[in-house]
């Protein structure tokens, strides 16, 4: 089963480049008057950082708007065709290094497609403050069990590479949920930490799971920002290329962290995360 998803991924990796190139190609005597330089380092760091669990878009939708390198009009999709690339290689890499039963893996990211394909009406009719609070609260509060695991006040995490019977189902019907939620702007990977740390699994597991379940979700995404010309051109191939490369340099870093070095990043990941959703969430509310 595990070959079929390499085979899966490398096929829309080559599909989405075609696409990708081609359109870039068409407009090279038109692209935007954007700094390869600025887009170029902010793909870099934003995709190292992607690496170890941080997420992509809060902090690269943050640089660029300070740095004013694309208009706002068209920020999702750039975000979106930017690290499509970056994010199937980040899967592709995971899924080979990292161990992972099969039948865990590859339910979980059919639960995260079919969130994102079935879940997203019921998702767009949620109140977008409601759903910021909620997630913000619960990462909160699973930060809290996992720094309390660490103190060796309570017992958590563990070292498990599969699921079976009922946690399997959990995990598979939260990771629904959670392609569900992306399609309204939330990130997959710090919840997914969650989940994963919640059930035992062990922390590196978490990026084959989340990774994979984003590479399946973006290519279509993408694609459809890119026929209808929904991206900044110049930006996205600006961060796309050394996002790629940066990419690869942070999967060794990771492959290489202990778990419990890897546990304590998962912990600081999930409260800023926690933090950004409420902050959002409060901003909403004030406006």
């Amino acid at each position: 089963m595990i070959p079929f998803v390499w085979i899966s991924l490398a096929v829309l990796t080559i599909w989405y480049s075609i696409v990708l190139i081609k359109d870039f190609l068409n407009y090279k005597k038109n692209l935007e008057p954007v700094s390869w330089v600025k887009t170029g380092l902010i793909g870099f760091v934003v995709n190292f950082f992607d690496v170890l669990g941080i997420g992509a878009f809060a902090p690269q939708t943050a640089l660029l708007k300070f740095t004013k390198q694309t208009e706002d009009r068209v920020l999702p999709g750039t975000l979106n065709v930017a690290n499509t690339l970056p994010v199937l290689i980040q899967a592709i890499i995971f899924i080979t290094v990292i161990e992972v039963e099969p039948v865990t893996l590859i339910l979980m990211l059919l639960a995260a497609a079919a969130g994102a394909i079935l879940g997203a009406g019921i998702v767009s009719k949620l109140s977008e403050k409601k759903i910021r609070l909620t997630m913000g609260i619960a990462l909160f509060i699973t930060a809290g069990f996992m720094f309390a695991g660490k103190m060796n006040w309570i017992q958590g995490g563990g070292t498990a590479i599969g699921l079976h019977n009922v946690k399997l189902t959990i995990a598979v019907f939260v990771n629904f949920i959670l392609g569900a939620l992306m399609t309204a702007g939330i990130g997959l990977y710090a919840p997914c930490m969650a989940l994963v740390f919640a059930l035992g699994l062990s922390p590196l597991v978490a990026f084959p799971i989340m990774m994979g379940s984003c590479a399946f979700l973006m290519p279509p995404a993408s694609v459809k920002f890119i026929k209808e010309g929904a991206y900044n051109r110049k930006a996205a191939v600006a961060m796309a290329i050394p996002g790629m490369v940066a990419v690869l340099i942070a999967a060794l870093i990771v492959k290489s962290l202990p778990l419990d070095t890897l546990r304590w990043i998962v912990i600081i990941v999930i409260l800023y995360t926690s933090a950004v959703m409420l902050k959002a969430a409060f901003s909403t509310e004030k406006n």
